[in-house]
């Protein structure tokens, strides 16, 4: 086995090789709506969807050159012969247990063409898999994931498969032994109970749009949550706050870098120069040099911890200081400039700023500490830009829909938001008013957090493939059942965000 890994450890090393040597010739990955990539994709269906997932035993050999090799990092290396014998007496046995499919993951897929002398000969395909299994009269479950890397090249003006790696291969997630996991209620729900989780919310954004609303749990004894369950997302507040403004500045009404002091100095800092520095980017990146919460100081002010611009460190109180600046210059508050920009374009109907008459109280997610005590709920009676928002999955995800899609806001705007404003750890970042999870290969994530008493919530999206996850829970420490939905909906993205924030 030491000397198969090796071997196929070798070969890596030589299609890297070729892949490097094709980049630094002035060949670079292929863009999707090119021809070959539009090609080798059309292969890979027919490999896979036809051929693999159906056992179409003559579609499946036919796309093979006839030295084909196969190297499989927890197998062996196989020949042709060997390779296609294991597949019809294996997965696609007459008699086998479990049927099998494997899906490409979106956005996964690089392609890199191969020339010589000037004409194309091959292409590089590399890329990550889920295989799924499924036995009689049971729901389909995700076993694996692997990264795979394809050698095609161009045989009589047809495509072949020349040699095939796998590898990196890693069960789905932590809750692989839980039958069924999110796919079966049942199974979801008796997940909660153990955790001790009273309600959970999911929104499923595809395509950029809003896919799928699940919530589990009870919001009473006897009251299941309903689809439209009323939650307080906490800092989940925040990024509509962001996208208020970045809204404006794409409307030209909003500067990012003009000094906000044109606007409000807060009395506490007014005979600190620092204050001259602020600007909505310095504030949407938590750049300010303010804590947290100014009454968490021993003299309840407001004060600066360091030089704005310099360093990071998250603050509620910077987005207060925005607030107020907005409602200077406009001469609204935020929650009707919430209405006019976010909430009532996209029919937000259950989402607002301010504890009111209109909150069905019926529908509200109580808070819960980990032993089951509930808290009295914030009520609000004022807007507040960094807290207490109250909204709906539905609501919520249809925000972020339009956030992935860039609606309302100029393509400026859209990179703004989305660069790397301030590192916060190693591969995470702060952009305006958005987390950044920096994926590899030009992918990548935005993200925010909410946690207050008995509040939990997150989304994660990924705008290079229009993905997106919410996930709202009304208990203190509903953090620890993230990781599992994470990498249950979000696969190697969903891994690599989780690795991203336990290392």
């Amino acid at each position: 086995m030491k000397i198969i890994n090796r071997i196929s450890f070798q070969f890596k090393i030589i299609l890297v090789g070729i892949l490097l040597f094709q980049i630094q010739s002035g060949f670079s990955q292929e863009e999707k709506g090119s021809q070959l990539y539009k090609t080798i994709m059309a292969k890979d269906s027919l490999l896979f969807n036809i051929g693999f997932n159906t056992c179409d035993i003559t579609q499946f050999e036919n796309l093979y050159t006839e030295d084909f090799e196969f190297y499989h990092d927890k197998d062996s290396i196989s020949d042709k012969a060997r390779f296609l014998k294991t597949f019809k007496s294996g997965i696609c046995s007459p008699t086998r247990k479990y049927n099998y499919r494997r899906e490409l993951i979106d956005g996964s897929t690089e392609i890199y063409p191969l020339y010589k002398n000037g004409t194309l000969y091959g292409a590089i395909q590399m890329g990550t898999h889920r295989f799924y299994e499924s036995s009689a009269g049971n729901t389909e479950q995700a076993g694996s994931f692997a990264k795979f890397t394809h050698l095609w090249l161009l045989k009589n003006k047809d495509w072949k498969l020349a040699r095939s790696l796998s590898y990196n291969h890693q069960m789905t997630s932590s809750t692989a032994g839980i039958t069924n996991l999110f796919d079966n209620d049942q199974e979801t729900e008796k997940w909660l109970k153990q955790n001790n989780i009273p309600a959970l919310g999911l929104g499923i954004i595809s395509d950029g749009k809003l896919k799928q609303i699940k919530t589990f749990g009870k919001l009473k004894r006897d009251v299941s949550a309903p689809y439209n369950t009323i939650w307080n997302v906490a800092s989940l507040t925040k990024p509509v706050t962001a996208i208020i403004t970045l809204k404006l500045v794409s409307q030209g009404k909003w500067n990012l870098d003009e000094p906000l002091d044109k606007y409000w100095i807060d009395p506490d800092i007014a005979k600190d120069p620092n204050h001259k520095l602020l600007t909505t980017r310095i504030i949407l990146s938590h750049q300010t040099g303010f804590p947290n919460w100014g009454s968490l100081n021993e003299s309840k002010k407001l004060d600066f911890k360091f030089k704005p611009g310099t360093q990071y460190q998250y603050s509620g109180e910077g987005f207060e200081y925005l607030r107020r600046a907005l409602e200077k210059k406009f001469h609204k508050s935020l929650d009707q400039l919430a209405a006019e920009l976010v909430f009532e374009p996209l029919k937000m109907t259950d989402s607002q700023l301010i504890w009111n008459d209109k909150i069905d109280l019926s529908r509200y997610a109580v808070n819960y500490d980990k032993d089951g005590n509930a808290y009295e709920p914030t009520k609000n009676k004022s807007a507040n830009a960094a807290d207490d928002l109250l909204t709906t999955i539905e609501d919520y995800s249809n925000f972020l829909s339009s956030v992935i899609n860039g609606e309302g806001l100029s393509k400026k705007v859209f990179e703004e938001m989305s660069s790397h404003q301030v590192q916060t750890k190693k591969n995470k970042y702060f952009g305006l008013g958005f987390e950044i999870y920096d994926l590899g290969n030009g992918n990548y994530a935005l993200s925010h957090g909410g946690a207050d008493q008995g509040v939990q919530t997150i989304f994660i999206l990924l705008p290079k493939t229009k993905q997106g996850l919410v996930i709202f829970t009304n208990v203190d420490d509903g953090y620890k059942i993230y990781e599992n939905i994470v990498v249950h909906y979000l696969g190697e993205n969903g891994r690599k965000i989780v690795d991203i924030e336990t290392k």
